[in-house]
């Protein structure tokens, strides 16, 4: 359903649903997310879930997928938008980390949905990839950024770079999920960045 359909309070109740759906995906993965625990968690009726979503679990996910990336964009703001100096990537460094750390969050959701469901689900897989792309589209413009301000070799790769930086991420979060704590994603951020530190020139080093 449009969001434009509803009234403030349906607006609420609908967001109040992917929310409390997502964290229960995070927290027990798709198969142990039903809509009867949506229901327990939300203390909303089969009908009302059936209004808000009328494609049932499987466009609720769908929903899941497309405020999680919303969440995640909007924690990254506005220095994943930048990127144009050291600094600022220190800022989106701090920022990212906090957004996981300071929410319990163990996992990326984006990562968690696209293994879990997308190969099931072509659409869920299209808003998936689309995110991913765009979170990588990010970074290699960032790269980009660092070199036409001379912080960074002409020569490096900025697609590549931008890669190796989402891979570091989810297998940071991975490593951090059993020791509940943020330090082997740090490190895996710190090491990531390490090629774009020598990628700059010696006398910005």
């Amino acid at each position: 359903m449009h969001e434009a359909q509803l009234t403030q309070r349906g607006r609420l109740t609908r967001q109040r649903i992917i929310a409390a759906t997502g964290e229960q995906i995070l927290a027990s993965g798709i198969g142990g997310t039903t809509l009867d625990t949506v229901r327990a968690a939300t203390l909303t009726s089969k009908s009302q879930l059936f209004h808000y979503f009328p494609g049932g679990k499987a466009e609720l996910i769908r929903e899941v997928a497309e405020w999680e990336w919303n969440q995640l964009w909007e924690a990254q703001e506005p220095e994943i938008t930048d990127l144009g100096s050291w600094e600022s990537w220190e800022r989106w460094r701090t920022r990212l980390v906090d957004y996981y750390v300071g929410r319990g969050r163990w996992a990326c959701p984006i990562s968690s949905l696209a293994t879990q469901a997308a190969v099931t689900d072509s659409e869920l897989e299209r808003i998936l990839a689309k995110s991913m792309r765009v979170w990588r589209g990010a970074l290699a413009a960032g790269v980009r950024h660092m070199q036409q301000a001379g912080a960074v070799d002409q020569a490096a790769d900025a697609d590549r770079i931008a890669a190796v930086i989402l891979a570091a991420i989810q297998g940071g979060l991975i490593l951090s999920q059993p020791e509940g704590s943020a330090w082997p994603l740090e490190a895996a951020l710190d090491n990531a960045l390490a090629p774009l530190h020598q990628a700059a020139p010696r006398t910005q080093v």
